[in-house]
């Protein structure tokens, strides 16, 4: 599956190329028009930065959380100490198992605004050129099939960005 987007410089070149695409015999699963008179960048979760963020969040979080359990459940095995002795032994075995979860949780909130994905520069790219009103066109094809890449490069005035599965 191949996905790209297309900077161009002006409306009537977006609509010659979304025309030229459609008349094309190629499986297109998205043609959207984004940025000045299309739908704004932020409605695609793919250059959504923000959802792409939360979608790394909940990645993490999946296995840092069964992790941190089992590291505060082991934690108060090796140590013995009776920190939560009001709850029994294994009460507080599991105490420490959900005070493990939660650190991996937080990790998970913590890790997954730390680091950036690949494609982030490239999405940030593509928001200011949308702020700048350029028009743009985001293209994706259905699973093993290519887009006509000298079609696009030709077209694209501005950039051609391209984001992969």
């Amino acid at each position: 599956m191949a996905i790209a987007v297309v900077v161009l410089s002006r409306q009537q070149e977006r609509r010659k190329l979304r025309n030229q695409l459609e008349a094309l015999d190629i499986p297109l699963r998205e043609l959207v028009d984004l940025g000045a008179g299309g739908t704004p960048l932020d409605s695609l979760e793919r250059l959504n930065p923000r959802l792409l963020q939360q979608r790394r969040q909940r990645l993490m979080a999946s296995w840092l959380v069964p992790f941190g359990f089992l590291a505060g459940v082991t934690f108060t095995f090796i140590t013995d100490l009776d920190t939560f002795a009001f709850a029994g032994t294994i009460g507080s075995h599991l105490l420490g198992g959900l005070l493990g979860s939660l650190s991996g949780l937080l990790g998970s909130f913590v890790a997954s605004q730390s680091v950036s994905g690949e494609e982030d520069d490239r999405i940030r790219q593509l928001i200011s050129r949308a702020d700048e009103g350029l028009p743009l066109l985001y293209l994706r094809t259905q699973p093993g099939h290519e887009l006509p890449w000298k079609l696009l490069q030709q077209a694209a005035t501005s950039s051609l960005v391209r984001l992969d599965d």
